[in-house]
């Protein structure tokens, strides 16, 4: 004979069973705020019209507070702070994220606040299972930007920080390079936490998502080798101190400082403003003119005619001349090396000095070298050799002359009297 079941022990699944959905429950909601506001006359739509306006005012004032709020201690902590930030301005706002998100909440708080002005009763369903799970994922979402947006700052302030108070500029450099790698890693790991936080919230069973997600990304792995290598690479390049921001490099026909280090590309920055933008991968050879210090090659061609003995004399005087100036001579590490004759060409003899400075100064330093190299040479009179082709003018009567002879075909142009 079949037991009855108890009717305590069927309630709660079937209460289970026939419990709305999430976007059940928000038509529902819309359905009766709606009936709420067709019921009303005109007098009471006319009040409530005017203090919801009065209520997105006052809502409008405390962003513009929060902004000009925000803005100001922004700028105090960005000015008592050390070092610059390269992205970021003096005045630097809230992140962008963050602060939209801050306004929707605002606007969010407003609105109920005008709900209940209208007669509509929002907290009987935010109470709910359904208003508390909307909260929590709002929640979330505020947390993690906020998370991603801040560790991003703090990252960069702290790395500016030691960079600035490092005696060693090597050092510094290599700490402005490793600080968006690490920027980038950090929000990353913020960012697949939250999602999982995310989607766990939403019901969804998160292991076997990330089972999936293992099997996706090792078919990914194989299908986008290339961004694969070219993150390895860039690891390994931060990590042996190939090259870091501020350094002056050449890869392949692109040459320039480098401006930025992403964690899949390089950014080199020319003279003329160009931007070369390189995935690691692609900068298989670099050519680092600046790391630990910097040389200054120098070749000048004397004609065969010229004292070679007064020549080398004026360039090792011009090269100890530039170490003792006031402002060069700080930039300047060796003495002047003059390496003497380096080659003898059909019309020239070269000569060959090499200047040693500090990173990145070579240029400066040697162009002032030319300079007074030019000017040292003109007063000895040593010229370099200039190739000529020497024109003869032939007289007009020898023209004449030989253009009145017979010619065997045709006569030629005679010259004008």
């Amino acid at each position: 004979m079949p037991v009855a079941t108890p009717p305590s022990a069927a309630t709660p699944a079937a209460a289970e069973a026939v419990q709305p959905s999430l976007a059940e429950q928000i038509l529902g909601f819309g359905d009766r705020a709606w009936d709420q506001l067709i019921h009303l006359d005109a007098r009471e739509t006319g009040i409530n019209a005017l203090v919801s306006a009065a209520v997105v005012l006052f809502a409008l004032g405390a962003i513009w507070l929060l902004k000009r709020g925000i803005d100001r201690l922004m700028a105090l902590f960005v000015a008592k702070a050390p070092g610059d930030l390269p992205e970021d301005s003096r005045a630097q706002k809230a992140a962008g994220l963050t602060w939209t998100l801050v306004r929707l909440a605002v606007l969010l708080a407003a609105g109920l606040m005008v709900m209940g002005v209208w007669g509509i009763d929002p907290w009987t369903f935010l109470s709910g299972e359904a208003g508390a799970r909307l909260v929590r994922l709002v929640l979330i979402v505020v947390l993690v930007s906020a998370l991603v947006e801040g560790s991003g700052f703090v990252i960069t302030r702290l790395v500016e920080g030691f960079a600035g108070r490092s005696a060693d500029l090597r050092r510094s450099a290599q700490l402005r390079t490793l600080a968006p790698l690490l920027r980038g890693s950090a929000q990353a790991v913020i960012i697949v936490v939250g999602l999982i936080t995310f989607l766990s919230e939403v019901g969804l069973k998160v292991g076997p998502i990330l089972a999936s997600a293992g099997v996706v990304g090792i078919a990914v792995g194989f299908g986008a080798q290339t961004l694969v290598k070219d993150f390895l690479t860039g690891l390994f390049l931060v990590a042996e101190d190939v090259v870091s921001v501020g350094d002056n490099v050449r890869i392949g026909e692109g040459a320039g400082t480098v401006e930025a280090m992403t964690l899949r590309t390089i950014r080199l920055r020319d003279a003329d403003g160009t931007l070369h933008i390189f995935p690691y991968s692609e900068a298989q050879v670099i050519h680092n003119r600046t790391k630990l210090f910097s040389s200054y090659v120098v070749e000048i061609p004397i004609s065969y005619d010229s004292d070679v003995d007064a020549a080398l004399a004026i360039l090792q005087r011009i090269g100890d001349d530039l170490a003792k100036d006031p402002e060069l001579g700080k930039l300047i590490t060796r003495p002047c090396e003059v390496m003497g004759v380096d080659r003898l060409t059909d019309n020239a003899v070269w000569l060959k000095a090499r200047m040693t400075t500090q990173p990145k100064w070579q240029w400066k330093v040697g162009r002032e070298f030319n300079r007074r190299l030019k000017n040292a040479l003109d007063d000895e009179g040593i010229f370099t050799p200039v190739k000529t082709t020497p024109v003869t003018a032939e007289p007009l009567e020898e023209q004449r002359a030989r253009f009145d002879e017979p010619r065997a075909f045709g006569d030629g142009v005679r010259p004008p009297d």
